[in-house]
């Protein structure tokens, strides 16, 4: 498998080398990186050529990495049902660059690029229709961000008086906010069936 990958590596730099960057096998899988803009050709690429064939978008998703200065790393993963192989591209973009969107030559891009822009605010220019999918529609922020908070912004309710939804700030209990890493195990006050046996050593 890995000698076909490697094959398969070498027709893609011989034929659209200037389009990949870099490229690596890891678990029967090629990486390919490129940068965004070189997306949207490569892929069309990977899509078309007789010996990749790779038609099936199987999923687009981002990694977030806050303290770099090129903070997402887009991943789109495909399938060649031709090849009976997988293969992955990644790009790695600034927080406030727009990606290409791909839903011109994978009309299936559409909800995984909704999703990629819900949970991570990357933005793609050329989507036909990018707005939220996963969150409501007053939601504030992307979940998958590593810099979001656990708890959220805001909760949601149903109010019975008012008969309708409420959105209120989070407000947590100091309580809420301190916790106790200690094992129940680790000084306990109370002795449980079978300490004495320890004791006795």
């Amino acid at each position: 498998m890995e000698e076909q990958l490697r094959e398969l590596a070498a027709h893609i730099e011989l034929r659209q080398g200037d389009l990949v960057s870099s490229h690596s096998i890891a678990t029967d899988e090629l990486t390919l990186e490129a940068t965004a803009s070189d997306v949207p050709a490569l892929v069309d690429f990977l899509r078309s050529d007789e010996q990749c064939r790779f038609a099936s978008l199987v999923d687009i998703t981002a990694i977030d990495y806050p303290g770099d200065d090129r903070r997402f790393c887009i991943v789109y993963h495909f399938l060649s049902m031709y090849r009976n192989q997988r293969i992955r591209v990644k790009a790695r973009v600034r927080a406030e660059e727009i990606v290409p969107s791909i839903t011109g030559i994978h009309p299936s891009a559409n909800w995984f690029e909704r999703e990629v822009f819900d949970m991570f605010g990357v933005l793609f220019s050329g989507h036909p229709d990018l707005r939220r999918i996963l969150t409501d529609y007053g939601f504030r922020g992307h979940p998958l961000r590593k810099d979001f908070p656990t708890t959220g912004y805001t909760e949601v309710r149903y109010d019975e008086v008012t008969k309708r939804v409420i959105y209120e700030p989070v407000n947590l209990t100091q309580e809420y906010r301190q916790f106790d890493f200690m094992s129940p195990w680790e000084g306990a006050e109370y002795v449980l069936p079978g300490d004495e046996k320890g004791e006795a050593k």
